[in-house]
């Protein structure tokens, strides 16, 4: 499969599992719903844009590079988390499986950033 291709859908998956993920700790009161969830909104929207938009361009690879990154994160973060309320199966399942492809996409993201730094042209040096 494609690298580029892999690299939009395991992006696309992170943010998918993201939101899942928020949502789950919305649900579980461990953040609330409120005009300051919008910013979780816009982040999403960013990393969206960043995946389908700008899948070919340094930014958009960046874009994908920081979600996977913020992606893989999230089992760190969430490690001390008590797990004694309903719902404990999806939430630990989500933070596994945000780990993996955030994980994968912050590696398929810096191995498009090397290979667009080694196929650039070199610069004009012009006559000597």
């Amino acid at each position: 499969m494609n690298e580029r291709i892999l690299m939009t859908v395991t992006s696309l998956l992170s943010i998918l599992l993201l939101s899942i993920h928020v949502t789950h700790d919305i649900v579980r009161g461990v953040d609330t719903w409120g005009p300051p969830s919008l910013l979780g909104v816009l982040i999403l929207v960013v990393l969206l844009y960043g995946t389908l938009m700008l899948a070919e361009r340094r930014s958009g690879l960046i874009i994908m590079l920081l979600g996977g990154l913020l992606a893989a994160a999230m089992p760190v973060i969430h490690w001390r988390v008590s797990m004694t309320k309903s719902g404990t199966f999806l939430f630990i399942w989500t933070l596994f499986a945000l780990g993996a492809t955030g994980t994968l996409s912050a590696i398929l993201a810096v191995r498009g950033l090397r290979q667009r730094r080694r196929a650039r042209p070199a610069a004009f040096v012009g006559p000597a």
